[in-house]
């Protein structure tokens, strides 16, 4: 076999097409994009994580992931404004939600970040849906493990960065 031989990749699979199979049918993946195990290559994986178990006020967010899939059923395979197509360079891949508990924070934490250091470490992007603030922590231990420092600019509407919350370390 020689090595400089350039691997074959497939073009991207981009969304489904409406006019063979309607927006309301189907996978609810985001954008209407493949999911993850039928894509052989993906670069930007799309995963959910419906988990809001450690807010302290209003829960809601655990719903986020599907309901951000179902309004994308509605996005284009083309950018007027921009006047691009783009899913038709990059293989973008619904990978799911995280299957973490509502009931554990500790254990939701741990399954998030196992999830996100298996995305990571297969060299694709992520892109999170839904979850509440917790959320981000996971992904960031990830992230640090990967590509060392890393820095959060992070904007809210309220303070919610204090050390513990009725004696919880980790909430929103």
């Amino acid at each position: 076999m020689n090595d400089d031989l350039p691997l074959k990749v497939p073009p991207p699979r981009g969304p489904l097409d409406p006019t063979a199979i309607p927006r309301y049918a189907g996978f609810a993946t985001y954008g209407r994009l493949p999911r993850l195990e039928d894509v052989e290559a993906a670069r930007i994986a799309v995963v959910g994580i419906p988990f809001d178990s450690s807010v302290t006020y209003r829960p809601g967010a655990r719903f986020g992931p599907a309901h951000v899939r179902e309004a994308s059923r509605l996005i284009k395979p083309y950018n007027p404004d921009l006047d691009i197509f783009p899913f038709a360079t990059i293989q973008v891949a619904d990978a799911g939600d995280v299957a973490c508990t509502p009931f554990d924070i500790a254990a939701a934490i741990t399954a998030i970040e196992y999830r996100a250091d298996e995305l990571i470490g297969a060299g694709m992007r992520t892109a999170v849906i839904g979850g509440d603030h917790t959320c981000a922590l996971p992904m960031l231990r990830a992230l640090h493990r990967r590509h060392g420092p890393i820095t959060v600019l992070h904007f809210d509407a309220h303070l919610d960065t204090w050390d513990s919350y009725f004696g919880a370390a980790y909430t929103h």
